[in-house]
This record gives C-alpha cells, structure tokens and sequence, in this order.
C-alpha cells in the first residue's frame, strides 16, 4: 500500500524525524487559509505548493490542461508583496492544479488527477541529496541506498553514474550501528553539524521503516540547510500490506482514489492481482503456477496482461470475480485459464468460470487447462455449457493456443 507525501511526512514527523511544515488542503479555500498559519509558523514568506499523487517526478511533470505548469511551485510572491500575494498566487495555483490531470514519467501518458495539495514552507537550502531505505527480498534485509544526486530518479542515477549510489546492508538482529550509518554520511560528504544530524537522520529512518512494516522509505530530496540541518523534503512510503492489520494508522490513510480500479476489486474479494501491459489474460491457482504461466506465454510469443492468483481456497463466486476482472481490461485479446486443482477443485473453477461469461460475456477466445482435482467433472461443465471454449492438454500447449488464437 502507498500513501500520499504529506501523510508520510505526518508518520516520520512523529517519530521525531525533521520534515518541513506543512498544510494539506482538498479545496480552493482550504489552501489560501493555510497560507497565513503556514507563514506565520514558519517566518518564511516562501510557500511551495505540492500536487499529491501516488507518483514520483511531480516537479518536471505537467497538467494536461495546463502544460506551463507543474506538480510542484514555488510561490515567491510574498517576498515583496506580502501575504496577501502569496494567498492571491496560490488561490490561482488551486483552481488549475485541483481536479487537473497530472502527467509524470511514473504516471505514463494517461496521467493521474490531483485531488489535494501540499503546501509546505520554503526552506534554505544548501544540498540535495538522495536517500532510501529498501526491503532487499534478496537478501531478507533492508538497505540503505544514498547519493549525493538527490532530487534526481535513483533508476537515472544507476543508469548513469552507478559510482555515485552507497549502499548498507541492515543486519535485522542489530539495526543500523552507529559506524554504519557515519559510512554512508561520510560518502555522502556531510561534515560539522550536517555529519551529526546526518547520522541520526539515517538511524531514525532506518528504525521507522522497521518498526512501520515499511518495505520502502524514500526520502528524495534529503536537503542540507545553510545551518547544518538534515530535512526530509520530500518522501514515499509503501507498506507490506499482510502487515497492515498491525497499523490501523497506517491503513487509515489508504487512499482508494489512486489505486488501480481492478486492484482494488481485486482485493475485495480476497484475489492477488496485479495488472501488466501485455494482451493475455491469466487466471491461475497459486503464485507458482501463476509465475510459470506467464513465463510460458512469453515463451511462446505472446505478452501476459496480469498476474492473478485466486488461491487454493477459492469460491465460485470469487472465480467469477477474477474472470470480470479480467475482461474489463480493454487490452485483453484473450484468456488463458490454467488450474492444476489440489485443494481447489476443478469443477469449481469451471462453474465459476461459466457464470461469470454467461453475466458478462465472452468476445476473446478462451483457452482453459484443467488438471487435478475433479477434473474430469469440470471439463463436463464446461463442454456442457455451449460456451466456445478451446482445452489445452498441457500449460504450454494452452499457452500456444491462446497465442496462436490472438495472433
């Protein structure tokens, strides 16, 4: 689960993390009554006004509607001008970036709408650097990764100029040691007071993400004040969502709006779906069997649309469910259905797998390998049901159909 910049700037400032001060605002008139509290606070006549989307790249991103403007402005009007200015800007800002789409090089062309707005004190800064701490599956720890190219893409920094990306290995039995987080401050080049916050900057951090069941903390720019101060800039949370139960907090700040719609369904029903960019639907029991399903259709040529796993355990309504997921993906060409049943039950996958086209329809082939558990029963209900489906013998033989049929 990912949340929005300002509420894991809400998590981090809790656990006595230095993030700057800030007002989020859903409306027009909620962001100019934030700006006189937000300056007086502050004594900082600058404001920054931050589109929140679940999407990284705000700052060079651009609004379809309004392509000279960005996810992020700095409003420098108060400077001279007062508050009064400022608030005038910044109601300006408001009613263009609000309901607005915003597209980012993470977001892809279609874009995402901003429904709430940041606004955050200006603050002096000296350096911008990148930090992250990130759940290494690879190795069962989590890492920290920093470089002294913040407010750039890590993925741009690895491209480009891997030498200059640090990395820590977190022992999960002691946490981030003292001499391992003055490692990375030193890399970064921090000296004086910089080093010393830096330091501990890096150790609260390390210990939020763990205690937050956190697989990914991303503080990105990290900026270094004139005065030696360590700030978070800005930040991006994702969370472990089979840990969630364990952060009613956390799953408070779920933002339904900015998942993908079949995700969401998805997870109401208790299914794991994630979609892809290919044209071949799959419906699988089990992640294995899922995984090899779709390295197999790759292998035969064609492109897997998602990942959808409906479990041992599943109902007929739940298959259902899977299958409308499925063919609501407009890019879906046609569906592979695959289930080796050992606690699920092969006749059950059909049964769920015929009412859900006799509701919805079918206008893609569909090609169905059932082994395992009933299957003989299942086949029936499916060659019984009129339905102008194709069996597959084998995976890879599903999987060569499938292919050949949305050639």
């Amino acid at each position: 689960m990912k949340i929005h910049e300002y509420q894991a700037k809400e998590l981090l400032r809790a656990r006595g993390i230095p993030v700057p001060l800030g007002h989020v605002a859903t409306t027009v008139d909620e962001a100019v009554a934030a700006v006189r509290p937000l300056v007086e606070e502050s004594g900082n006549p600058v404001v920054v006004v931050k589109s929140q989307i679940h999407a990284g790249g705000r700052g060079k991103g651009r609004f379809v509607e309004h392509p000279d403007l960005g996810g992020v402005t700095v409003v420098t009007e108060g400077i001279e001008g007062g508050i009064e200015a400022t608030e005038a800007r910044v109601r300006e800002l408001a009613e263009a970036k609000l309901g607005s789409t915003l597209v980012t090089v993470q977001t892809g062309a279609d874009g995402k709408q901003v429904n709430r707005l940041y606004l955050e004190q200006g603050i002096d800064i000296d350096r911008e650097l990148y930090l992250s701490v990130v759940l290494d599956r690879s190795r069962s720890r989590n890492t920290v990764m920093a470089s002294t190219e913040g407010g750039t893409e890590i993925e741009e920094v690895a491209a480009h100029t891997p030498e200059k990306i640090v990395r820590q290995s977190i022992d999960p039995a002691f946490g981030l040691l003292p001499f391992e987080a003055t490692r990375v401050a030193d890399a970064l080049g921090l000296t004086g007071d910089a080093h010393r916050n830096g330091v501990t900057f890096l150790r609260t951090l390390a210990s939020a993400t763990v205690d937050l069941d956190a697989d990914l903390v991303e503080v990105n720019p990290l900026v270094v004040t004139s005065v030696g101060k360590v700030m978070a800039l800005d930040a991006k949370m994702s969370f472990e969502g089979n840990a969630l139960y364990r952060h009613p907090d956390v799953e408070a700040m779920r933002d339904e709006s900015e998942e993908d719609p079949a995700e969401l369904l998805a997870s109401e029903h208790g299914l794991s779906f994630i979609k892809l960019d290919g044209s071949i639907g799959c419906m699988v029991n089990g992640a294995g069997l899922a995984m090899a399903t779709m390295d197999i259709i790759k292998y035969v040529g064609g492109e897997p649309a998602n990942f959808l796993d409906v479990g041992g355990g599943a109902d007929k309504d739940q298959v259902a469910a899977a299958f409308k997921i499925i063919t609501r993906d407009a890019n879906v060409k046609g569906i592979f259905v695959n289930i080796f049943g050992g606690i699920m039950r092969c006749d059950t996958i059909a049964t769920g797998v015929v009412e859900a086209v006799k509701e919805v329809g079918l206008e893609v082939p569909l090609v169905v390998r059932l082994e395992g558990t009933n299957v003989e029963l299942g086949k029936r209900i499916i060659d019984e049901s009129g339905l102008n489906v194709v069996s597959a013998s084998d995976m890879k033989d599903g999987a060569e159909k499938i292919v050949e049929l949305t050639a």
